[in-house]
Order: C-alpha cells, then sequence, then structure tokens
C-alpha cells in the first residue's frame, strides 16, 4: 500500500458534480440551499469555514468555473475531510476507514506509536481480505502471500491523525475491468459481518460452530489477530466501508454498508477463535519443486536440516525439511551445481506453512543452460549459501 503525496490529493480535471456531492455529504458537509436546478451550497462538517458553490450539473452555464472553484476551495480548506474528498476524486474507488478510539496519546513518540499501530492492523486486515478473496482457510500462513500483499499494491494510505483515524483508497474504476480491487473490500466487508456475528453468539451461548461456519464467509485466523491488534489497548474500534461513487456498489452488496464495531469485551473469544483455526487447519500433501538456500546439521554425516526457496507446488515463499543422510547429501549435491530439487511431503500448519513434514524422494531436476546460469549466478551472489552448502556446520 502507498502513502500519497500533497501533490496526489489534485485532481487534474473538474470531476463530475454528482460525484464530488456524494463525497461531501459522505464526509459530512452540509448542503445549505442554493438554486434549485442551477447550484447547490455546501458547508464544511463543523460549519466554519469557506462554503462551495456546486453546480448540479455539467449543463450549467459556470459549471466548470464553479466546479473549479470548488477544487481550488478544497485545496486550502483546513478541515481535514478536505483531504481525503480530493484524493478520492484522484483515485476513483471505494474508501475503508478505520476510527481507533484511544486517549490523546500526547508526546510525539506516543503518537506515533499510535499511528504505526493502526496502519499495521488495517494493513493486517487488508492482507486477510485479499487472502480470503484467493481461497478460503481458517489459517493460511505462509500460503498465497505473495499474491495477496501483491493485491494490496493499488492501495493509498490516507493520513492517520493522532493514530485514531485511518482512510484506505482501493481505486475502482466505472469499467468492471478496472475493478481489480473490488475482490478485497468485498471479502473485508463479507467476513468482518461475519466476524462480528460470529462473536455475538459464542459470547451470547458460548456455542463456537458460528466461527466453523464463518471459514466460507472468509473469516480466518489472520483476520481475528487483526482484529486484535487494533482493538488492544483502546476503547474500540470502528470500521466504515464506502463504495465508489463511480462504480456504484457490487451485485448483492447494500448501497450504504452498515459499520462494524469491536470493543475490548470481544478480545477473549477472537483470541480463543484464532488459535483453534490454527490447532484445526490440515496439514496439505504437496509436491515442492525449489533451490537449496541453507544446510545444517550437527556433525559430519546423519541426518541434516535444509531451506527450500519454492520454485513451484505450493504458494509459499521458503519451506524448511528435515532430511534423512542419503537425501540431505543429494540436496547438498544438486545445491553445489547450481540445480533445484524435488521432493514430496506435508506442509504443515505448524509454524505457518513453513514446514514440511514427512519428507521423501529428493531428486535433483535438469535444468537448461539459461535457467543453470540464472541459479549459478544466485549461489554467487550469495556466498554465504555456498559456504553453507559445501559444509555441514
Amino acid at each position: 500500500m502507498h502513502r500519497p503525496s500533497h501533490r496526489s490529493a489534485r485532481t487534474p480535471v473538474p470531476p463530475d458534480p454528482a460525484v464530488l456531492g456524494a463525497l461531501l455529504a459522505r464526509h459530512g458537509w452540509r448542503r445549505r440551499g442554493g438554486t434549485p436546478g442551477a447550484y447547490s451550497r455546501w458547508t464544511p462538517p463543523d460549519g466554519t469555514g469557506t462554503s462551495l458553490l456546486l453546480p448540479e450539473s455539467r449543463g450549467y452555464p459556470d459549471s466548470a468555473d464553479l466546479l473549479t472553484e470548488a477544487l481550488t476551495a478544497l485545496e486550502r480548506s483546513p478541515d481535514p475531510s478536505a483531504r481525503d474528498i480530493l484524493l478520492s476524486l484522484r483515485v476513483p474507488g471505494d474508501e475503508i476507514r478505520w476510527q481507533r478510539e484511544v486517549p490523546d496519546p500526547g508526546i510525539p513518540a506516543a503518537v506515533w506509536a499510535a499511528q504505526e499501530r493502526l496502519r499495521a492492523g488495517a494493513r493486517a486486515m487488508l492482507l486477510a481480505a485479499a487472502l480470503a478473496a484467493h481461497e478460503r482457510a481458517g489459517y493460511h500462513g505462509a500460503r498465497h502471500r505473495r499474491r495477496a500483499e501483491a493485491a494490496l499494491d493499488p492501495l493509498l494510505v490516507g493520513p492517520a491523525p493522532g493514530g485514531r483515524e485511518l482512510t484506505v483508497f482501493v481505486p475502482v474504476g466505472p469499467d468492471e475491468r478496472d475493478r481489480t480491487g473490488r475482490p478485497v473490500t468485498t471479502a473485508l466487508l463479507r467476513a468482518l459481518y461475519a466476524t462480528r456475528d460470529a462473536t455475538d453468539y459464542q459470547r451470547a451461548t458460548g456455542g463456537r460452530e458460528a466461527f466453523e461456519s464463518a471459514v466460507e464467509a472468509g473469516v480466518c485466523q489472520e483476520l481475528t489477530e487483526a482484529i486484535i491488534t487494533l482493538v488492544r489497548g483502546s476503547e474500540g474500534i470502528r470500521m466504515d466501508l464506502h463504495w465508489s461513487p463511480t462504480a456504484g456498489p457490487p451485485e448483492g452488496f447494500a448501497a450504504h454498508p452498515e459499520p462494524v464495531e469491536f470493543s475490548p469485551g470481544d478480545l477473549s473469544v477472537l483470541r480463543e477463535a484464532g488459535a483453534r483455526y490454527i490447532r484445526n487447519e490440515p496439514s496439505v500433501p504437496v509436491r515442492l519443486t525449489g533451490t537449496v538456500v541453507r544446510m545444517r546439521r550437527d556433525r559430519p554425516g546423519g541426518a541434516g536440516v535444509v531451506r527450500l526457496r519454492v520454485l513451484t507446488g505450493a504458494e509459499v515463499t521458503q519451506v524448511r525439511i528435515a532430511l534423512g543422510e542419503d537425501d540431505y547429501r543429494i540436496a547438498g549435491h544438486a545445491h553445489l551445481l547450481g540445480l533445484p530439487v524435488r521432493v514430496s511431503g506435508r506442509l504443515e500448519s505448524r509454524g505457518g506453512f513453513r514446514r514440511l513434514a514427512d519428507a521423501a524422494g529428493v531428486m535433483p531436476l535438469t535444468v537448461d543452460d539459461a535457467e543453470r546460469d540464472r541459479l549459478l549466478k544466485t549461489l554467487q551472489e550469495n556466498p554465504d549459501f555456498f559456504e553453507e552448502g559445501c559444509g555441514d556446520g
């Protein structure tokens, strides 16, 4: 996710008056009269400061001038919502807003810590949504993480004043082909509602089955942990989602989604659910292809442990594998020759799907000259890996 600069808050062309009006209303600006069918007057949320004149449509004779003056007034407005409105115009899309109820941090170091906690919790929540959009699972661990993180790259993060409020902008164009960010926002909203319902059910009845069925709605350990991060040390959090006024709501969702809130009273239920997701997620049988990047054993000869950088077979970056003496020797020879290996086993949920259990059948693979040169270059650029491959240490 990117943090927009001041320049990115500017919009190069006059916006659609209907879109600007929807954004003003969303951010608490009040419509105060005007001339019906011609223009309307809008004042900031606190009722002070410069008001805006907004044409009803682009068909009004002075619409371009009024829109330009309105944008200039927003750029100069001291109201915090003005920047968010300009960002929404610059990057049309969905808005996700977090509000975290915390006391005034006071000293600058505490303010910075509160801001970073809010940003970290929001990113973790969006990452959980991106994981759920790709695959439903109670615990994702390291699986599909690269793909999920790539899905967050286009998102823009607004300022987090005092660690209390944060807005993330998810670009969504008017064309269906431009709506690559929508799976994240829809998955997040669906999963948050399901988490809230499951938490209420367990607190009211003591039953845990609601969290089990909530996995199909995208609830996972990563989401419960993100909520815990945001709630801990606060009096509660609130999430609001607003659809792009240009694209409108996706099919099957309300035009104005209800906000979702969590409080410290929910923490014990969320912790328990997250731990249960980790315990219950089964191991996954896989056949991996990868390059050996670390080797270690306690003494010459015998079994050892290798770390494999995964190329194919599972959506994880690296795995740790305990090998018997023969397989360890084969892996070492492949490492020295710059060859990838293939190995079968069970990807265990313990440790976040970063360990391959019951590994067997280690086999070097032949690669073409170009791929071999690339692998050897990697070894040359990482001498520590090469030295570890040569020795038993």
